[in-house]
């Protein structure tokens, strides 16, 4: 069995991890940068991502709208079973 003095030890590790784990956790990962600031874009640059979003915008207006989907006992159910929450 675990005398005491080996539980304190014990007890004492377990602080020193978790003190560490959270002083850890605060610091910042090497490579990421959280700093949202961007150089504004220059002129090639806005033009370019001009016309990547035209281009997006129109692929878009190409897809056609979804089709509602086939229900084939929609006539024979009553009006007010469809609108019935389930």
């Amino acid at each position: 069995m675990v005398d005491i003095k080996g539980g304190c030890v014990i007890a004492a590790g377990v602080m020193v991890i978790s003190l560490a784990a959270s002083a850890s956790a605060q610091l910042g990962m090497p490579g990421i940068n959280l700093n949202t600031e961007r150089p504004p874009l220059t002129k090639e640059e806005q033009e370019k991502q001009k016309a990547i979003d035209d281009a997006y915008k129109s692929a878009i207006n190409k897809v056609p709208d979804k089709k509602k989907p086939a229900d084939p006992w929609g006539d024979i159910r009553s009006p007010a079973m469809g609108s019935r929450s389930r």
